[in-house]
């Protein structure tokens, strides 16, 4: 009985989002759900409500629910932005 040697079974995880064309899709929704993450441990770290937030921001309750739904990809940078800021916190962006 030989034994076969252990090795990739198939294409990569990013190859095949590259052959399905959602790669950067894909990429943009893991962002901004760990950008929306964050910023809810942050709100919690600071005792802050969504309302409060929204107050600091000088937006609505909506715009602020749209902030930290991790599905809702359509969030300006500028808006994360001001929410980091008015957090005390800094927004890093890279091109890698």
């Amino acid at each position: 009985m030989t034994r076969k040697k252990k090795g990739s079974a198939g294409s990569t995880f990013e190859s095949w989002l590259d052959e399905e064309g959602i790669r950067e899709e894909v990429t943009a929704a893991a962002i901004k759900a760990v950008i929306a993450e964050q910023l809810a441990n942050e709100m919690k770290d600071q005792g802050l409500t969504k309302s409060a937030l929204a107050e600091k921001l000088q937006t609505s309750r909506a715009q602020v629910d749209r902030l930290l739904d991790p599905d809702n990809a359509g969030v300006t940078l500028e808006t994360l932005l001001r929410a980091a800021k008015v957090m005390g916190r800094r927004l890093r962006l890279e091109l890698v």
